[in-house]
Order: structure tokens, then C-alpha cells, then sequence
């Protein structure tokens, strides 16, 4: 049996910040990790996937991107290598190769059993990540037979796809991006489209995550929304981080040759269904668009910017086809696999402490978890909107590792 104050579980961006700033308050931790450090993105994302967020805006505590081109987008080796270094530069004290195997809530702390051995512990931060597990709809169950079903956790590259055709189900930022890497391969791809939240790449000379940094969007607080719920379940930005700073949109794809459909609703006697809303769930996603270009068109004017940056404008509307597709005879169009880009989920089947709520998700405020001694991190609207983000979970280690550290004093306290 081995002993620490703090165990965090998971080494990518969320686990190393809070070690960063649980050393900073002279914290005992360890980190334990399933693989390496930065695992998910060595091992969970697809070949071409660049960052979203340009290389300036990856501010880690105690570190940040120091490079010759802070307004590009790196690739995945790129950003296994700054997470590596980050690691090296903070001297996180990380187990690898170590998978934790439940976690157990005992009188004086939690119990942790890996596959090298077991832990005890204060304090536990459950750091491994919100998209373990990729969301597929029960109606995958419906394919028919030959039809491969992959989520962008399997997918690398279109090469590895069966001959034929792709439908992809799902259009934020990975479902556009998949079909748009896949219409250009030489596939046919529709894509089934919901709910989306549509940007520019750039806006006035500026890319838009600039904008968003600037103006405050990315720091708007849980305490700031009506619906924290509803926050944390908005879709990603249909973006692409590409060198030529391109957008991604609907457009852009029908351009390309994609079909758009609207959402799946399900499969039958060989045919995909698809929701007749595409024209309304379109408007709604250029309507907050604009709405977000006129915060920002606000933004200026009240700093006196107008003078320093591009004119203001507004984009094409979402082109939406006069009859939209409606069914779709997988058979006849040659679909031999469905992407389901529909979203992910954190694993926590090795949690064993009652803190999940009726629909599996992780009960806490703003990271502290509703068990003493147990926080989170890097979840989606943790604490602030960027929270799932590289520049976002320094704020939250920085407060979490605050509460946490006077947990234990006051713990240490009691008992003495």
C-alpha cells in the first residue's frame, strides 16, 4: 500500500495544470496515468486533426507556447510534444503505464486500486478526460448489415474506410471536419445535421477565438448563465484549424459536393430518416452567429478599435436545399459506414462513489464533486466556458487547487 496526500487521475492539459499548482501550494500528489502522458491525443484522435485554438491561446500555468508561429493551429505531434514538455518543465510527478481500477471512498480518504498496486489517499482529482467514450444513438442498432459504424475515436483516415460511401451523423466541430476530410478524399458524404454553432474562422482581420478571448467569452462564469445545464451541452464551433485559416461551414461543404440532411432520426427497412427542420435549425445557428458578431461589433466600437481592424460585415446565409433530403436508400447511395460524430462522454466505471446522478453524469459545483475530498477537472462549462480547453484549465486548477489545499489543512486539523 502506497501513500499520498492528493491523487490526480490522468496526465493530459487538465491533470498537469493541477499538479503545477498543487506543487506551487506544497501539496503531496501524484498523477497516475493509463498510458503516457497526453494519451487521448496520441492515441484517440485522427491523422489531419489540427487544434481548434490558435498556438498563442495553449497558456498553461507555469508555462505557455513559445514558438515561431503563435498564430497557427498544431498538429497532433505538435501537441503531444507541448504537453510532453509541460510535463518536463512543471517535473510533474507522473506514474505511467498505470490504470486506475476503482476508486473507493473510505473514513480517512479514498482507496485506489491500479493494476500496479494500491493507494491511499486525502483527496482524488478525476482529470481523465470529458470524451472517453463517444456517444452513439441507440439507432445504430438498426444499420443494415455490411453497413460499418466508426466514431471519431476509431477513425484515422480515409483510407482505412471500406469502399463506398459515408454518411456522417453529427455536424459541430469533428463532424464537419470529418466530412469535409472525407468528401475530399473522393467519397460521396451526407452529412445529418443538428443542432450547430456556426462561426468565422476569422472576423475584421482577427481570428474569432482572438475575439472571444478578448471581448470575455471564453471567461463567462457558471454563476453568469441561467441554464448551466443547457451551457455545458452546447455544441462544439464548426471550426477547422488549418494553415490557411480557412471556414467551415455547411457552405463550404455543399461547395465540396457534401448533401446535407437534416438530424437523423433513425434507420428503416434500409433507409436513413432524416428531420424535416434542416431550414429552421439553420436559421437558428446564423441568427447566433450574427448575434455573436454584433457583440463583438460592440466590443470595438466601445474600445475604439473601428480604426485598427477590418470593416464589419456578416456571412452568406446558411444555403438550405429547396427539398431537403428526407430518406436515404443506404443501398442504393453505396453508404458502406456511418461516422457518428454525435458527441462524447467521461468514462467513470471505475468510480465507485455514489456521486453520479440518474443519467451517469458527475454531480459537483464547479468541480467539487458532491463526495468530500473528491474534485474535477476539464469538464465541459466547468467553471468558465473555456474549462474543456488547454488555455481554460489553469483558472480552474488555480481555484480548485486553492479549495483542495485548504481541504486537507482543515482535514489535518480536525484530526490532530
Amino acid at each position: 500500500m502506497r501513500h499520498t496526500k492528493t491523487l490526480i487521475i490522468g496526465a493530459g492539459q487538465a491533470g498537469l495544470a493541477m499538479s503545477h499548482c498543487l506543487t506551487e501550494r506544497s501539496v503531496e500528489h501524484v498523477i497516475l496515468e493509463r498510458g503516457q502522458v497526453a494519451n487521448s491525443w496520441r492515441k484517440e484522435r485522427w491523422d489531419s486533426l489540427r487544434l481548434l485554438t490558435p498556438n498563442w491561446q495553449s497558456r498553461l500555468p507555469g508555462f505557455t507556447y513559445s514558438g515561431p508561429n503563435p498564430d497557427g493551429f498544431r498538429t497532433m505531434p505538435e501537441t503531444i510534444a507541448f504537453l510532453d514538455r509541460y510535463a518536463e518543465t512543471v517535473n510533474a510527478p507522473v506514474e505511467i503505464e498505470t490504470e486506475v481500477l476503482s476508486v473507493r471512498q473510505q473514513k480517512d480518504g479514498y482507496h485506489v486500486s491500479t493494476n500496479k498496486g494500491e493507494w491511499r489517499c486525502r483527496a482524488v482529482v478525476l482529470a481523465s478526460g470529458a470524451c472517453n467514450i463517444a456517444n452513439v444513438p441507440p439507432c445504430a442498432a438498426e444499420l443494415p448489415e455490411g453497413v460499418k459504424s466508426l466514431t471519431p475515436l476509431d477513425y484515422r483516415n480515409p483510407a482505412q474506410l471500406d469502399d463506398g460511401d459515408v454518411l456522417v451523423v453529427g455536424a459541430s466541430a469533428s463532424g464537419v471536419q470529418l466530412a469535409n476530410e472525407i468528401q475530399r478524399a473522393g467519397r460521396k458524404v451526407f452529412l445529418a445535421t443538428g443542432e450547430h454553432v456556426r462561426v468565422p474562422r476569422t472576423y475584421r482581420g482577427k481570428d474569432i477565438k482572438w475575439w472571444m478571448d478578448v471581448t470575455g467569452a471564453m471567461d463567462l462564469d457558471l454563476n453568469d448563465v441561467d441554464d448551466i445545464t443547457r451551457a455545458r451541452h452546447v455544441p462544439s464551433l464548426q471550426l477547422i484549424g488549418s494553415p490557411a485559416h480557412e471556414t467551415i461551414s455547411l457552405n463550404s461543404l455543399q461547395v465540396a459536393g457534401v448533401t446535407v440532411a437534416g438530424r437523423l432520426m433513425g434507420f428503416a427497412n434500409g433507409f436513413a430518416q432524416f428531420s424535416g427542420s434542416l431550414a429552421n435549425v439553420c436559421s437558428l445557428a446564423d441568427l447566433k452567429m450574427n448575434r455573436l458578431l454584433d457583440s463583438i461589433d460592440a466590443w470595438i466600437e466601445a474600445n475604439d478599435m473601428a480604426a485598427d481592424v477590418e470593416p464589419s460585415y456578416r456571412l452568406r446565409p446558411t444555403d438550405v436545399p429547396s427539398e431537403p433530403l428526407l430518406n436515404l436508400d443506404l443501398s442504393k447511395a453505396n453508404i458502406k459506414t456511418v461516422v457518428w460524430a454525435t458527441g462524447f462522454r467521461p468514462d467513470y466505471s471505475w468510480l465507485d462513489v455514489p456521486v453520479l446522478d440518474g443519467k451517469g453524469r458527475l454531480r459537483h459545483d464547479g468541480g467539487v464533486v458532491d463526495a468530500p475530498g473528491l474534485y474535477a477537472m476539464g469538464l465541459p462549462f466547468m467553471r468558465r466556458r473555456k474549462s474543456s480547453l488547454i488555455d481554460g484549465v489553469g483558472d480552474d486548477a488555480r481555484d480548485l487547487s486553492e479549495h483542495l489545499a485548504n481541504y486537507i489543512k482543515n482535514e489535518t486539523v480536525l484530526a490532530a
